[in-house]
């Protein structure tokens, strides 16, 4: 979509739509100037007419009017966003997905929509943006109907209209570019997540990692089975041992221009990637299998985030992304319960469950993120049902026992709208990992599932502080919601952007260091170990 910014309450706002969201309590006396002037317009028939059929202001509510030729625009519609004591941008992203959404259907190309006075003028204008262009998120590229409705109008155009007093300024600017470039990413991770598995191959996968690295001034580097050989990545070769599909290496590394920024530890960021999970010999039940496309959620995300922090964001620290992208399939080379591999940092795991597979290929990618010295490694990962059971469909656990990472993570979740829960990482639960013939089990009791996942990831973790982010719920919404659509989410990937952001604003605002303060030698930058020969290939 193209946006632009207009300033001041009787600028024209263009578009066969408007829309004017609204408080509870706002509808009355105390109305805001664009619930005004559009009610003036219409005669007084827009309050009446939405009092009439309920509309209060509450969240989620809508109220959708044709103008008859009175107002710019063919339609007003009003939404709901809740108690203002209360407010977050998410409620203003949701209500503006719920816009875009109702536009699609009424078939307009262009809305006006009125940005509702808010303490963080920023942070509404980026929801707003967030939310219309997620909300025209489609997937029916394989739909007969939708192929016919290609030359449809569409929704193409939103002028936002910012509230009185409010100027346009760089920041609204740099805001309204941030939002369209990271909704942009967002929905090309949910295509990834919904293609179909014969499609989004490993092979695909690494296409598309080549493809972010170029889109956001990446360098790239893809191996494949011989890479993962010579980098001793046992658990990783277990996984794919099955499936004809080659599994492929993916190593996409940003580097700030400044000489003395890149030197800085990096941020690694791990994802999953198992692009279609049968389970392999433990196979799933039919209607467990179904959505195992989804698998690879994490690295979907990881890679949208990739894009827009070396294309955006630009932090003044180097950032990695690692992914070991691989299909679990069953057949007479799949790997088997009972069977001993041993991890590259020369762990041994007995397998008890072969439907255990992320943790495996994670465990193998967390330990090489964590040969680069980074700063701290963040893995997202459609990990586990018990997270599910746990937290619901909307809700990501978020695991680890360094404090300020962790609250680090949920601090930058927060700001970007995804909500997260902090669930322990607790060695009461070690047993269950303990093997009578290996160092440890891949799977135990089917108590405390995620926690338990969480501590076979901790065992490649070493002294790096470390966050998992187990994505198995909102990775996939059940049904339609605010911009979410049924199938793919693509969350994630605005934590990840929002962390780097955060953690970029922190290091600008830190005094430069003096002569005597500096360290007598900067840290080395980040390299595989001399024995991990076989580096994948630069792109």
């Amino acid at each position: 979509m193209q946006f632009s910014l207009v300033s001041g309450e009787a600028a024209p706002v263009s578009g066969e739509l408007l829309v004017i969201p609204l408080f509870e309590g706002e509808l009355g006396d105390s109305a805001p100037a664009p619930l005004a002037a559009a009610d003036s317009a219409l005669e007084g028939k827009l309050r009446a007419a939405a009092t009439q059929e309920g509309f209060k202001g509450k969240a989620d509510q809508s109220f959708l009017l044709h103008t008859l030729g009175k107002l710019g625009s063919d339609r007003v519609l009003l939404l709901g966003l809740g108690n203002r004591a209360r407010f977050q941008p998410e409620v203003l992203r949701l209500a503006a997905g719920r816009a875009a959404k109702t536009a699609q259907r009424l078939k307009a190309t262009a809305i006006g929509f009125r940005v509702p006075a808010t303490d963080d003028a920023v942070a509404a204008v980026r929801a707003v943006v967030e939310g219309l262009e997620l909300g025209v998120y489609r997937f029916d590229k394989y739909k007969s109907a939708a192929r016919e409705d290609k030359g449809s109008p569409k929704l193409t155009r939103a002028t936002l209209s910012l509230p009185e007093g409010t100027e346009k300024s760089r920041a609204l600017d740099d805001a309204l570019t941030l939002g369209l470039k990271l909704a942009e990413a967002v929905n090309w991770a949910r295509d990834l997540v919904n293609e179909p598995p014969n499609v989004v191959t490993p092979t695909k996968l690494a296409q598309a990692a080549q493809q972010a690295a170029k889109e956001g001034g990446l360098t790239a580097e893809i191996g494949g089975r011989k890479e993962i050989e010579r980098l001793n990545m046992g658990m990783f070769l277990g996984v794919t041992a099955g499936s004809v599909q080659e599994p492929r290496l993916i190593h996409l590394i940003y580097t700030p221009k400044n000489a003395k920024d890149a030197k800085r530890a990096p941020l690694a960021l791990v994802g999953k990637a198992i692009t279609f999970d049968s389970g392999g010999l433990s196979l799933k039940p039919t209607e467990g299998m179904v959505e195992m496309k989804t698998d690879m959620a994490g690295s979907a995300a990881v890679l949208a985030a990739m894009k827009v922090i070396g294309s955006v964001v630009k932090p003044p620290f180097p950032v990695h992304a690692f992914i070991g992208a691989c299909e679990n399939m069953p057949s007479g080379t799949a790997y088997k319960p009972g069977d001993i591999l041993t991890a590259r940092n020369g762990k041994t795991v007995e397998i008890t469950n072969t439907d255990a597979e992320g943790r495996l290929v994670l465990g193998d990618m967390i330990t090489w993120a964590g040969e680069h010295e980074p700063s701290a490694i963040i893995d997202l990962a459609t990990l586990t049902g018990a997270c599910m059971v746990a937290l619901g469909n909307y809700i990501v656990g978020a695991f680890g026992d360094d404090d300020d990472t962790v609250n680090s993570v949920l601090t930058a979740a927060r700001a970007a709208g995804e909500e997260m829960w902090r669930l322990p990482v607790s060695d009461l639960q070690k047993d269950a990992l303990r093997s009578e013939v290996a160092d440890m089990k891949n799977s135990g009791e089917r108590w405390g599932g995620a926690i338990n996942a969480a501590l076979f990831l901790k065992e490649f973790v070493g002294d790096t502080p470390w966050v998992h982010l187990d994505i198995a719920g909102p990775s996939n919404s059940p049904k339609e919601r605010g911009y979410l659509n049924k199938g793919g989410t693509g969350v994630g990937a605005r934590t990840l952007v929002e962390l780097v952001r955060q953690q970029a604003a922190r290091i600008a605002t830190q005094p430069e260091p003096t002569k005597a303060e500096a360290p007598a030698k900067a840290p080395k930058a980040a390299r595989p170990p001399k024995a991990a020969k076989g580096k994948p290939a630069r792109a």
